[in-house]
């Protein structure tokens, strides 16, 4: 079954059992999009650094190009942290790293260590999504 259903949309207690190591998995890729959303506002505002980052990436106009990037990881964390839709979470998490993926390659070309701004991370974080999503297709089903 690859359709929303209503059952996707409530939260479940099971979802929170810290025994089954996919809920600490599913948590912990949510858990990590929250604060790497919130890091792209400042004191109120859109992050320079972020804004100058998606421009250099060619995303016009950079300010609407984040705050899509910010809703996506957003959505997709709370998703992930409440057990709610979490196959498609996972999924719209995974394309959202490789974008990020993507746009590294464009502002820095290849640079694979994350300490020195390269993609080591969002790779990482992005096959770590896509095992989650299979895991959660195979679930429903």
């Amino acid at each position: 079954m690859l359709g929303i259903t209503r059952k996707d949309f409530i939260i479940q207690s099971l979802n929170f059992n810290l025994k089954n190591p996919w809920n600490i998995l599913r948590l912990t890729v949510g858990g990590f999009l929250l604060p790497h959303a919130l890091g792209k506002f400042v004191n109120g505002s859109i992050n320079p650094a972020v804004l100058g980052f998606f421009d250099k990436a060619g995303f016009n106009p950079p300010e609407t190009w984040v705050l899509i990037a910010f809703l996506a990881e957003i959505i997709c964390g709370i998703a992930l942290v409440m057990g709610i839709c979490s196959r498609f979470a996972a999924i719209g998490a995974a394309i959202t790293l490789i974008v990020a993926t993507a746009s590294l390659h464009v502002v820095k070309g290849f640079s694979w260590y994350w300490n020195v701004g390269g993609y080591e991370y969002p790779v990482f974080w992005a096959i770590v999504s896509i095992c989650l999503a299979m895991h959660e297709f195979q679930r429903k089903n």
